[in-house]
Order: C-alpha cells, then structure tokens, then sequence
C-alpha cells in the first residue's frame, strides 16, 4: 500500500547533536503498518492476527508474506464490505461472529491480535471495546489485544511498535527492586539463542526477550528491569515500559560488530561487568565476524550509497556501512527520527553526514539522479524505475524481514548490500 501526504515544508535543518538534519514533508511511498504481522505471527507462535480492513489489505498481506496454498498462516483479513461502510450492518455483531467461527477452527490460538486498518480508522471502529468485549466473552480461554497497523502512521514498522505497545499493560509484575534484562524488539530465533549465551557467560540475567515466542509467557516487568532495544522504532512500546518503572539503557543498535560490541557493553556497564571480563568474552565472536565480514568489504569499500526513508533501519545501518565496510554515505533519509532512541547512532555517524527526516520522494529522485550512488536503498515502488535508469538498488524491506543483529549476521548484512554491487558487475557487456 502506498501513502500520499499533502505537499509542506522541505530542508529546514534541525538539531539531533552536534548533526544538523533536514525535515521534508510530502509525497512518500511506504507500505502500511500491517507488514508488521509478517514477521509478528512468525515469532508469536501462538498468536492471531485479525485485520479489520478491506480485500486491498488483505491482498497486501497475502503478498508481503508469501503465503504458499498449502500454509495455515496465523492471519487473516475481516473484509469491511460495503454494507458495512454504509452503516447498513452491525459491524460489532459480524465482529463477534467471526471470531467465534475463527475460535472453532483455530483452537490453539491464545492471544488474538485485532489490527486496525486505514478503513476501519475512518469508521471509527473502536477495536479497543471490541478487544474488552471478546476476552470478557472468553474468560480464561483467550487473551484479546486491538492496534493500529494503518498507513497513517510514519512508517510500517510502526505496526510492531504498536502492537508491543498493546501487550505491556499485560505484562505480569516483577517484584519491586528485582533486577532483570529485557531485550525488546522481533529478533529471528537463531540471533535470540545467540544474544543468550552471550548476556549468560557475562552473568546477566534473568533475561527475557519481547515479544516472546509464545505470547501466553509474557515476561514480568518491575522497577528493576532494565531494557535494551533491539530495534530503533519502538518509541511508543519503550515509553510505555518506563510508565511501568522500567529503565531504557541506550546504547547503539546490535547491527554489525561495532553496534553490537557497544550493545552489549551497555548491559555489561548496567550489570557491572568488567571491562576486561567484557573483551574477553567478546573476543572470540567478534573475531569471527570480522573474518566472514573480511569477504565483503573489498566490495563494498569506497562505494557511494544514499537512503530513502522507508523502515526506520537507515541509521544503523548507514552507521555499519560505513565505519565498517567503508562505504561512502550520500545522504540518509528517516521517515521519522526519534532523537532519544537515535542519539547514540547519530553520534557514529561522520561529521556533515546528510541526514533527512521525512520525505519528499521528487526532490529525492533529483538528488540522486544528479549524484548517481552506486546504490540506494529504497522502497519497491521506487527500485524498478530507478534499475531502469541504470541504477542498482537495494530493497529497504527485505532489511527487516532478514536476521541482520548480532557478530554472526554482520557478514551477512554485507552480503545483502554487496550482491546488487556484484550482480551488476557481472551483467556488464
């Protein structure tokens, strides 16, 4: 799904440290909070998502998950048909009896996800009564939580941020003074295994990831947890875990050895874990890392990349491109930047770095078909018109729905940004 905004105000430079950035606001291309539940029904191996929206959101999802014919996905799209945006039909009712006949077939759901769509914001749908009403239906048996996965929001990875959001208020309590870790943010099995024997040989812990993987053992929260975030686009879910006495260390994102060295150390400096006891048991992983990464960065080094906002992910990643992989940063573009969660990447960044917050997709296009990077990082709708120019491009989405945290994942990020680069080599005449 695509989102036009009304034409405002481009290039009026704010502060975010000692970075200046530039704000524009005007047409965007975006896909719509619901991609969130591609990889939200995946982790929460328990859980349902249920979009209250139109055959366009259906087919959306269908097409961002890849849903093969022979695949239960734990989603599913409510169709609002035209009855029902007349007024002419109890939406509540029909709600209701959905549910009921989903229940019938899918009894292992725990917790039921209602997704508020474009169409069902602009008929005032309170999802929110719907979600009271529906647990009250089913006390004991079914846990039902409503968001907004809409494209009125900045970005669609806001859909995971409001959806985590939904889950803190259920969050048992911790007892007061209790220390504990929480890691926030989706991560991909395999980089959650791995986070944990790490945190466990530097003796941190309890440890609890959220979201979980089955959304029925929701991790208790308390005055004495400590959170770091796997992502940078969970402003809402991290305010809402300090409004219940959580604190937010800050710290770089794990992306690529650097961000993730510092990542940990912000657990490790909470936890009062030597320095030298932190080296130690990152010496072997990092190293590792930098072996694999070695591979990549002859490919990458002195290329010039720009970024279109899109996901939310361009800092971190603009951050490891280039302090580690040596490319040379163009411009990054933000849909929004939340200076509190992004301080300490901003802080990475090299000195003039062209940051942009917002989106004026026009002015954009200028910009890089003058300047001719030999990549950019963008959404689909833009990628085949600028291959078309003669321009490699890398998909912004597929930066999400890939395990990109953590030492072992840095040389594949690499290889992310450096196949479009070899590609095109190779089909050189």
């Amino acid at each position: 799904m695509s989102l036009t905004v009304a034409p405002g105000d481009t290039d009026v430079p704010a502060p975010c440290g000692e970075m200046a950035v530039a704000r524009a606001s005007s047409q965007r291309q975006a896909f719509c909070g619901l991609a969130g539940i591609v990889w939200l029904h995946r982790k929460m191996q328990d859980a349902f998502f249920l979009v209250v929206g139109s055959r366009t959101c259906a087919h959306m999802l269908q097409s961002a998950a890849g849903v093969m014919i022979f695949a239960a996905p734990r989603f599913a799209t409510a169709i609002l048909e035209e009855r029902d945006l007349a007024g002419l039909a109890d939406v509540h009712a029909e709600l209701d009896r959905l549910v009921e006949r989903l229940l019938e077939r899918r009894p292992d759901i725990a917790t039921l996800f209602l997704v508020g769509s474009c169409p069902s914001e602009v008929l005032k749908l309170d999802l929110g009564k719907a979600a009271e009403r529906l647990t009250q239906a089913h006390p004991g048996r079914l846990r039902v939580l409503a968001y907004s996965g809409s494209g009125l929001e900045t970005s669609f990875t806001q859909g995971e941020d409001t959806c985590l959001e939904a889950m803190v208020g259920d969050l048992p309590s911790r007892p007061a003074g209790e220390r504990a870790l929480l890691v926030v943010g989706t991560l991909a099995d395999v980089v959650e295994d791995q986070f944990s024997r790490l945190f466990a040989a530097l003796g941190i812990g309890p440890l609890h990831f959220f979201p979980p993987r089955l959304s029925s053992e929701l991790p208790p929260l308390g005055s004495g947890t400590q959170v770091l975030l796997a992502q940078p686009f969970l402003g809402r879910t991290a305010r809402a875990l300090e409004a219940r006495g959580a604190q937010v260390l800050e710290a770089p994102y794990p992306i690529g050895i650097e961000g993730t060295r510092l990542w940990l150390g912000a657990a490790a400096r909470a936890w009062g874990v030597a320095e030298a006891r932190l080296a130690e048991i990152l010496e072997r992983p990092a190293v590792r890392a930098a072996q694999a990464l070695a591979r990549y960065t002859p490919e990458l080094a002195g290329k010039r990349i720009a970024f279109f906002p899109d996901s939310q992910l361009e800092i971190p990643i603009a951050r490891f491109l280039q302090r580690e992989c040596g490319m040379e940063l163009l411009e990054v573009g933000v849909p929004y930047l939340d200076r509190r969660l992004m301080d300490a990447e901003v802080a990475l960044l090299p000195a003039g770095t062209r940051l942009l917050e917002g989106a004026d997709v026009d002015e954009q296009l200028e910009r890089v078909r003058a300047e001719r990077p030999d990549l950019t990082v963008c959404g689909l709708g833009l990628a085949n018109p600028l291959e078309a120019e003669g321009l490699a491009t890398k998909w912004s989405i597929e930066l999400v729905f890939s395990p990109i945290q953590g030492f072992e994942q840095a040389a594949d990020l690499a290889e992310l940004f450096a196949r479009p680069l070899i590609r095109r080599e190779r089909l050189k005449v």
